[in-house]
């Protein structure tokens, strides 16, 4: 039965209960030398708690801690206080007496306490907390479970008064061993999924407190895949009896889905605490890579207790995890991942080994034991007990190496979930929110600010910092930003190496703030070099980023995650560094204008929003900066601000802030009021264009969702062509304020309306102005000679209704089909200045059904490589270029000038004119058959001045 002190029990050589005695012996021993390790870390009070418990789940009396009433379940089976423990009761509650419980069986429905978590180990510290296993009978009803449950929720609250935060979790082993629970079971727990493994955990990790002993610990481990048979012999031919042991499973098998589930929820710890996770992670991927071939540690450490392995040192459950870890990584060949590993546990027992030691405990024995055992010198024992003083380059070094293993146990963690076709579809979900958080948290991209302190140290913040703006040798003509430890003059920077440099000073900035470099106590020094930056804009610039995106900041839920990131923070930052009046400045110029417009300033019309930096917060916990300058600085960031808006509400909050030398408030509201117009109008989604005037330059959104498109226009000539583009759907045009503010169409443009035509004309002296709105919005004008209202507007009233008539008729008979375009009129009435400062609607011209004129009609059709064949119909009288070639238009004008009665010359009007030759017979806008007939009518009256 036993071979130098190991245990081999065998059921078909019959076992002996003595030998089981030993072996429970063995556990107990075991236990007893944690327990004693446990309380060495703990105050007197907190010693109390411990030695307590058992008590306060084995009696119910009124004056001791977590009594709810006499019918809350009590008695601890297999357990009877002791002289300390009664002694420990009475000095809490003096006028307590323990009476023994009466009846020759007294219920006892509390079968057991464990001790779980950190407390005991070579990781115990000060805040270590207590996570206490309470397993309960099966027969209890709801109504006692839920006095237990009371029960333990009032000692939690008893046992901070005690300075220990304890957690107590009710186990009914019967359903435990079947996979039901109903809550968490430890506060490291993250729920149903990880079942054995967290029973591997327990076997391996807890102390018994009190009450039965688990029957696992007297199945060896050869029996492990017998385990039901072997403790049903066991209890059925009463080798033990039924009341000492408790059954919470055995460890055989476990399914791989564990694996994943253990692994995303380390990987999901480990991006804000890697060090916390890397051990726990490495040990999944340990465990999966010998699946399904597990031994898992608390196998190995039942083996131990059997062969009599007792050293508390080498079964501390941390030495355990890291010994086989150890194995693991020296078998592959990964010093570098080993090293890391090393470093975890080091800095997870958090006890210094260099300065003065304050105790000479067992833990800091250990420690120096495995230390020398790596290898480890002075100088790597100091830059780790430094770790609370790490600043960015060591914090960027260690980055490198935590990112790498969070980075590498993801894919492990994926690849396994493709091999493993038990995987359920939950585990894809959850692996696809933690590939995207591990993205969000560590990916680089364009425009990214990288967060390089995952939880390595504590505060990367520095004394003194400084700031220089410096030619930049590696790019000719071209400047940088570098921030340097220490406060530096200009003959002394140029000696350091910065710890960081960037292109741009925003883009530095928010790193700092991001990462915490620089806090509210920094003292900064500024070289700013060719740039206008001064100390109070700095000042600003830092309050804004820290007013903006406040840190720390909170976890992403899963639900965004799921969807792409979309912007929820806004912050842009006007002329950063840079003066926009600095040529004033400099020549001593104070200048005072009325137009003070921040796009068009002064009589030169300067644009004041030289540059824009925005700074986004997005819903996946990023932030980007994006630089913007050049001629069309507001108008790129504009758009891409506008592409980039969630498609639904909540919408990212914005601010606009600018601290430049002149103006600065100015400038700033109006580039806020710029970008809220257009946020407005987009999200109206009735396709708005929004037109803007910058310097002398003309500047139309395209508000399309997701397509915000930006048209730049040099000139007026150039905007007037633009706005008259056939549309394929109405689009309605929202004038900036000082956009076109002493042209006419500023009146004309916002009064677009959609299912009619609008005729706007404006008389001055021997000339008129026409202007046709179209039913899609688009903007046709012409010039022409005045003679009187009705000769300007009948002909253009005649034209329109017949385009209308034969659009009309070739629509199909279908009631959806919207009514005929109404055709309305309005005049441009002038100022006392002479430009037209007014609108006015007027009544229709008319046009006497048996008042004659003489018709005259263009029908065009396609013709060879792109070109297009006219034919003219003057009174039902056919003219072509087959028979008139280019002679058609002198012709029609001689037999038009040859019909009138009148001897006065006046112009050739079309009045009618058919596309379905180049367009077919769909609808097409009104202003594509405005175009082509004042090309004709140019045509004519050219040919007309030669008749």
């Amino acid at each position: 039965m036993t071979r130098n002190h190991e245990i081999r029990p065998d059921l078909d050589e019959g076992i002996d209960r003595k030998v089981l005695s030993q072996l429970r012996a063995r556990f107990l021993k075991l236990n007893t030398g944690r327990m004693e390790r446990a309380l060495e870390g703990l105050s007197t009070r907190q010693q109390g708690v411990l030695t307590l418990l058992p008590l306060f789940f084995h009696v119910n009396h009124p004056l001791l801690p977590g009594y709810v009433s006499g019918s809350t379940p009590a008695g601890m089976s297999n357990y009877e206080p002791d002289a300390n423990v009664l002694t420990e009761a009475q000095r809490l509650t003096r006028s307590f007496s323990y009476k023994p419980r009466h009846g020759s069986n007294p219920p006892r429905p509390i079968l057991g306490l464990f001790l779980m978590g950190s407390l005991g180990t070579l990781a115990q510290a000060d805040q270590s907390d207590m996570d206490v296993w309470v397993c309960h009978g099966p027969d209890l009803s709801d109504d006692e479970l839920a006095e237990l449950r009371k029960k333990c929720q009032l000692l939690e609250i008893w046992a901070a008064t005690q300075g220990a935060e304890a957690h107590f979790f009710l186990i009914d082993p019967a359903r435990f061993v079947r996979g039901e629970r109903d809550n968490q079971l430890s506060s490291d727990d993250c729920g149903t999924t990880q079942h054995y493994l967290l029973l591997d955990e327990f076997y391996r990790t807890a102390i018994w407190l009190a009450g039965r002993t688990p029957i696992w610990w007297l199945v060896p481990v050869y029996e492990e895949e017998n385990y039901e048979q072997y403790t049903h012999t066991l209890v059925s031919k009463r080798f033990i009896r039924t009341d000492e042991t408790l059954d919470l499973g055995h460890l055989a098998y476990i399914p791989p889905g564990e694996f994943i589930g253990a692994g995303l929820w380390q990987l999901f710890k480990g991006i804000e605490s890697p060090y916390k996770s890397v051990l726990k992670l490495l040990l999944t991927e340990v465990y999966a890579s010998e699946h399904p071939d597990v031994r898992c540690l608390s196998l190995r450490f039942k083996q131990a207790v059997f062969a009599n392995r007792l050293d508390l040192d080498e079964l501390d459950p941390y030495m355990v995890v890291y010994r086989r870890l150890e194995e693991y990584l020296i078998a592959r060949g990964e010093p570098e991942r080993l090293e890391l590993i090393r470093r975890a546990l080091y800095l997870k027992v958090n006890r210094k080994l260099t300065g003065q030691a304050r105790s000479s405990g067992w833990q800091r024995n250990l420690l120096e034991r495995l230390a020398r055992e790596w290898g480890w010198d002075q100088r790597q024992l100091a830059l780790l007990d430094s770790r609370s003083q790490w600043k960015v380059r060591q914090v960027s070094h260690e980055r490198r190496a935590l990112v790498n293993e969070l980075t590498y146990s993801y894919r492990f963690l994926t690849q396994f979930a493709r091999t493993e076709k038990t995987v359920s579809l939950i585990n894809k979900r959850d692996l696809n929110v933690l590939g995207r958080r591990l993205y969000a948290a560590f990916e680089r991209k364009a425009d990214k600010v990288e967060f390089i302190n995952p939880g390595i140290a504590p505060d990367l913040a520095e004394d003194t910092l400084t700031l220089v703006q410096a030619p930049n040798k590696k790019e000719p003509g071209q400047n940088q930003w570098g921030l340097y430890n220490g406060s530096l003059n200009a003959l002394e920077w140029e000696n350091f190496a910065p710890i960081k440099r960037s292109r741009e000073l925003l883009e530095l900035l928010t790193w700092c703030h991001r990462n915490g470099v620089i806090d509210s106590s920094t003292r900064l020094a500024l070289h700013p070099g060719d740039s206008d930056l001064s100390e109070f804009e700095l000042f600003n610039l830092l309050g804004s980023l820290q007013q903006s995106i406040a840190l720390p900041l909170a976890t992403v839920d899963e639900e965004p995650l799921l969807r792409a990131s979309v912007p929820s923070e806004v912050l842009i930052l006007v002329n950063v560094g840079v003066d926009p009046l600095k040529h004033h400045r400099d020549l001593n110029i104070l200048m005072t204008t009325e137009r003070t417009d921040s796009l068009s300033y002064a009589g030169v019309r300067e644009n004041l929003v030289l540059t824009l930096d925005q700074v986004t917060l997005n819903s996946w916990n990023e932030v980007l900066v994006t630089r913007f300058d050049g001629e069309h600085a507001l108008l790129d960031c504009l758009r891409d601000y506008l592409n980039d808006l969630p498609a639904a509400q909540p919408q990212p909050r914005l601010q606009v802030r600018c601290f430049c030398h002149n103006r600065a408030q100015f400038i700033a509201r109006r580039v806020e009021e710029v970008i809220e117009t257009a946020q407005t109008l987009l999200l109206s989604k009735l396709n708005y264009r929004y037109l803007l005037k910058v310097q002398q330059h003309f500047h139309v959104l395209e508000l399309v969702p997701g397509q915000v498109n930006h048209v730049a226009l040099g000139s007026l000539s150039a905007l007037m062509d633009y706005l008259g583009e056939e549309l394929t759907a109405y689009s309605p045009l929202h004038l900036d304020s000082m956009a076109l503010e002493d042209h006419d169409v500023a009146l004309i443009l916002p009064m677009g309306q959609p299912e009619c035509i609008q005729v706007f004309y404006r008389v001055h002296e021997e000339e008129a102005e026409l202007y046709v709105l179209d039913e899609l919005n688009a903007l046709w004008q012409q010039r022409l000679p005045y003679h009187d209202e009705q000769s300007l507007l009948v002909p253009l009233q005649r034209f329109l209704q017949s385009v209308l008539y034969r659009r009309d008729a070739l629509l199909p008979m279908d009631a959806s089909q919207p009514p005929t375009l109404e055709i309305l009129h309005y005049q441009l009435l002038p100022s006392g200045t002479g430009r037209a400062r007014r609108v006015e609607a007027r009544q229709a011209p008319q046009t006497p059904v048996n008042k004659p004129f003489y018709d005259v009609q263009a029908i065009i059709g396609k013709a060879a490589h792109g070109q297009v064949h006219v034919t003219l119909y003057c009174d039902q009288r056919e003219f072509s270029e087959l028979e008139h070639g280019d002679q058609l238009f002198r012709v029609v004008a001689r037999e038009i000038v040859g019909q009138r009665r009148e001897a006065e010359r006046y112009r050739c009007y079309i009045t009618d004119l058919d596309l379905s030759g180049l367009v077919g017979d769909g609808a097409c806008s009104s202003i594509l058959f405005l175009r082509y007939k004042a090309d004709l009518e140019r045509a004519l009256n050219e040919a007309l001045n030669q008749v």
